[in-house]
């Protein structure tokens, strides 16, 4: 199993202190057109303001002359023409839902050097990393802040990094990579080839309000006293790659009992993981757990969602089982309960989800929790502003109780499983997962 580790001592080739410098002062981008105003309607998909940083990091090539900053910021003044709700700003209606005031103020850009040259930092894959922080221009403290943020930063060897900070009450992976290849295009002077599609009122609560199902998220009491582990030790943050190879014998190793018919490489890397993080924290065998993940609802809809939706369209699904089930019973098993849930999706389903938001709109963090979020399944990669795609793209941040899987390699076939353990159950996982 190959593993990287997150760090922020002097691993190799890892710039610990990157010296970044902003140059000037940020300004605002607004759209090169005219736009609409006013109220901009969001649904209950969409949830509330939550800034996502990434970042893309790209080889500067000699055939083009632009500069690489000032190619960027002409081109976000271009996209947001045709994405103009980014220009505006989140506030809250007089029912307390939230809404995007289509003021047209604007993205935040800023311009920045680094002392350094892109392949002296070799801590891209990991997440977290202090010295990669420096490359997304920080906001905090920023009333009425905008929702998009980017900063381009120049390296000593002609290469580049774009950092962005995007709410993510404006759109969700899918949306957000669509959002990044118009960007691209435009900037390259070619039309958008997936024109935004704007109306999200066609994801709006029924009147009256019809849930049929349960969606609700209930506390899980915690009988391990594993939030006190949480406390009390470090959390190390760590990365494991799973080639190609090694998925495809897991999925095999997945179906020997003959209880499945087929899994995919998400299902079961998925459950793979679930268990052995149970596992790897040594609940009491009647510890509830819990694992969420997103399941797109563009084509569960009837009729689906049109090409290029703007917003938010993915339902959090929540596995939920104890421990002793999780751990004591084979991978075919946790495999099939994610199965079902994927399977629950459908336009009746999503349309209960809706509505129930209508009536509930507390989201609490929730304890015994995994959030998984699958960014491998994301083409981030094919962004490309003039000099080919990036040769990394990625998170900045990973937040606590989140797994993420990362596209590897250069086929991107290749998952990179990141996540955080207390120092004593990360030593576990590792065992369980070199198989």
């Amino acid at each position: 199993m190959e593993e990287t580790t997150n760090s922020t001592t002097s691993d190799k080739g890892l710039i610990v202190n990157l010296n970044v410098m902003i140059e000037g002062e940020p300004t605002s981008i607004i759209p090169a057109e005219k736009t609409p105003e006013g109220v901009y309607f969001l649904s209950n998909l969409d949830g509330g303001p939550f800034m996502i940083h990434t970042i893309y990091c790209f080889n500067k090539s000699f055939d083009r002359e632009l500069d690489a900053a000032q190619a960027i910021r002409e081109g976000l003044a271009k996209v947001l023409v045709h994405y103009y709700p980014l220009a505006g700003r989140v506030e809250m209606n007089e029912k307390n839902r939230f809404i995007i005031n289509c003021t047209g103020e604007g993205a935040l850009f800023a311009e920045a050097k680094a002392d350094c040259t892109l392949e002296e930092i070799s801590d891209f894959m990991k997440p977290d990393s202090v010295s990669l922080a420096k490359l997304v221009y920080d906001i905090n403290g920023l009333q009425n802040p905008p929702l998009l943020v980017a900063q381009v930063t120049k390296f000593k060897c002609g290469g580049f990094c774009l950092g962005l900070s995007m709410d993510h009450i404006v759109f969700d992976g899918i949306g957000a990579t669509e959002f990044m290849n118009s960007w691209g295009e435009v900037t390259r002077g070619l039309p958008i080839s997936n024109p935004p599609f704007l109306d999200r009122t066609l994801l709006k609560a029924r009147v009256p309000p019809n849930v049929k199902f349960s969606h609700a998220f209930e506390q899980i009491s915690d009988m391990s006293n594993t939030m006190a582990l949480l406390e009390e030790e470090t959390l190390v943050n760590k990365s494991f790659v799973f080639r190609m190879e090694k998925l495809g014998e897991l999925k095999k190793k997945a179906m020997e009992d003959e209880v499945l018919i087929k899994c995919t490489t998400f299902e079961t890397l998925a459950a793979f993981m679930w268990r052995a993080q149970t596992k790897s924290l040594t609940l009491h065998p009647d510890q509830q757990v819990r694992l969420l993940f997103t399941v797109d609802a563009r084509s569960k809809l009837h009729p689906p969602l049109p090409k290029g939706y703007f917003g938010n369209a993915a339902m959090l699904m929540s596995c939920q089982s104890s421990a002793r089930e999780i751990t004591d019973n084979p991978l075919s098993s946790t495999i099939q309960k994610i199965q079902e849930k994927i399977k629950m999706v459908t336009d009746d389903y999503i349309r209960s989800g809706i509505d129930f938001f209508e009536e509930q709109h507390e989201r609490k963090p929730l304890t015994y929790t995994i959030l998984l979020n699958a960014w491998s399944r994301l083409s981030f990669h094919s962004v490309n502003f003039g000099w080919g795609g990036p040769i990394y793209s990625g998170p900045l941040h990973v937040p606590k109780n989140m797994v993420l899987f990362l596209p590897h390699g250069k086929e991107r076939k290749d998952i990179n499983l990141f996540l955080g353990l207390p120092a004593s159950a990360m030593k576990i996982f590792e065992e369980l997962i070199d198989i």
